[in-house]
């Protein structure tokens, strides 16, 4: 089975995204900050990802700059879920290496939409 990383420093925001994406038959583990995220991409990468930008100890772009850089880091989609709504966030996030930008609040029909949009649904 698929298997997706939602990285999110709110508990409750992990498990709306977890019940959204397990109901597009994705396995799904979750990760509280972009540190815990890197360590787990290190012992199994993805396929998909979800992370949020605004977190405790390793924000979102941070994650997603040494994710790329990492060994194997440039195969799963990566999907920026968050609050920062600017085109200037928007546009840095895809140009660090996001395949799509997801505004919270969001809810399945937008979370699959996002997902059918990367090749993945």
């Amino acid at each position: 089975m698929r298997l997706c990383l939602i990285i999110d420093d709110s508990r409750i925001i992990r498990k709306v995204a977890r019940r959204i994406v397990e109901g597009l038959g994705y396995d799904v583990e979750e990760a509280g900050d972009g540190a815990e995220a890197l360590s787990f991409c290190a012992a199994t990468m993805p396929d998909v990802i979800l992370v949020d930008w605004n977190m405790p100890v390793m924000d979102g772009m941070t994650f997603l700059q040494r994710l790329r850089a990492s060994e194997g880091g440039d195969q799963p989609k990566v999907l920026f879920c968050t609050i920062e709504n600017e085109p200037s966030r928007i546009a840095e996030a895809l140009d660090a290496g996001a395949d799509e930008y997801v505004m919270k609040p969001f809810d399945g029909d937008i979370l699959g939409s996002k997902f059918a949009d990367v090749g993945l649904a």
